[in-house]
């Protein structure tokens, strides 16, 4: 790992930029589908062209020819982890004045009420700002997610230089990560049904969150993956792989319904027609065993990969208690929402969907 000096954060700042720069062209010019964005609060919809899976997997084609070619090696990432973060944190920072400025210009020339400095610069001014006809807080989700897989696929770079071989825990834990992250994009469409993209402004919370956070905290976990070389025995393994299935299946599973349902109310959910409370709430498949159980499933996914770090340190497991807390006091504040919004028929609905994250306890 490389200290803070003037060189290495010369060559991360490049790096960095470099690897933004090049992902936002890439999301500019790669062809994609298009599809509608939910209903915004001003009554209007936006178009966003989703090609995330294309860009990933063309960076994906990059980094094997890099390394298979030694034309560059991915432990660079690893060895300027700390200069990396210094210079994310940056690059918020920076991308959080400029929206600030031009949110509240654009709101002023559109006659909108102009917020608080702290608010605005915390949460945002500008609902869905645009640079070049690229929607930014949609964009940003790609160098935040193809950013983390690069970092945790830097761990494994570094001990396949060290060891010249993967153990069976960076295995597992690339291949859970990775195969995360390729969902993720495949299903790009779900991020449009999301809290943040439908109604939070964009600024320091998701610029910060995006950059920094996502890529440096969720690969805490790949620095213990690296350093435990202690085998693991056939059942850990087989347990790890249900676990994280499991959990992929509810958390995808469990999406998948509703933005179906949401798109054509009468496509069959299991092999049915689907059920709801007022013809507005869906208590078929998952949402009539539980309300938030992709949560839970996402949680079950991120849990089977911090497995793999072993029992040396608590660190690794920050991230998923984090994710407990957030994800719970999420769910609380979407019934409230719910509940002021539907009123008697939340109230029918949670009746017949009884738990909320785990059934018959939560």
């Amino acid at each position: 790992m490389q200290s803070l000096t003037v060189e290495n954060l010369g060559l991360a700042t490049a790096l960095w930029l470099g690897f933004v720069g090049v992902l936002f062209v890439l999301r500019k010019f790669v062809p994609g589908p298009v599809r509608q964005g939910q209903l915004l609060k001003d009554g209007t919809r936006k178009a966003y062209k989703l090609n995330a899976f294309y860009i990933l997997l063309l960076v994906c084609a990059v980094i094997a020819g890099g390394q298979a070619t030694h034309l560059f090696s991915l432990s660079t990432v690893h060895r300027l982890f700390w200069p990396l973060l210094v210079v994310g944190n940056v690059f918020a920072f920076v991308v959080t004045g400029w929206l600030f400025v031009r949110g509240r210009r654009i709101n002023r020339e559109r006659g909108l009420p102009v917020g608080g400095v702290l608010h605005d610069l915390f949460f945002g001014a500008e609902l869905n700002p645009d640079l070049w006809g690229v929607d930014l807080k949609m964009f940003f989700y790609v160098p935040s997610l193809i950013g983390l897989m690069v970092m945790n696929l830097s761990f494994a770079a570094v001990q396949w230089e060290t060891l010249g071989h993967l153990t069976t825990r960076m295995m597992l834990y690339q291949a859970f990560f990775t195969i995360y992250v390729f969902n993720y994009f495949q299903f790009e469409y779900g991020m449009l049904h999301t809290w943040d993209v439908i109604a939070e402004n964009f600024g320091w919370m998701l610029a910060w969150g995006d950059l920094p956070f996502v890529p440096f905290f969720y690969s805490i976990g790949g620095w213990f993956v690296l350093r435990n070389q202690e085998p693991m025995q056939g059942y850990e393994v087989a347990a790890l792989c249900v676990l994280f299935v499991v959990g992929l299946w509810l958390f995808r599973g469990a999406n998948e319904q509703k933005h179906r349902y949401k798109e054509n109310p009468s496509a069959p959910i299991w092999g049915k027609t689907p059920e709801t409370v007022g013809g507005k709430l869906l208590i078929s498949g998952f949402w009539g065993i539980g309300r938030k159980l992709n949560y839970t499933g996402e949680l079950m996914v991120y849990f089977s990969w911090t497995i793999c770090t072993g029992s040396e340190s608590i660190v690794p497991y920050l991230l998923p208690l984090w994710l407990v807390c957030l994800f719970s006091h999420r769910a609380w504040r979407d019934e409230q929402r719910c509940h002021a919004k539907y009123g008697a028929l939340w109230e029918q609905y949670c009746q017949r969907a009884r738990f909320r994250m785990i059934p018959f306890i939560y």
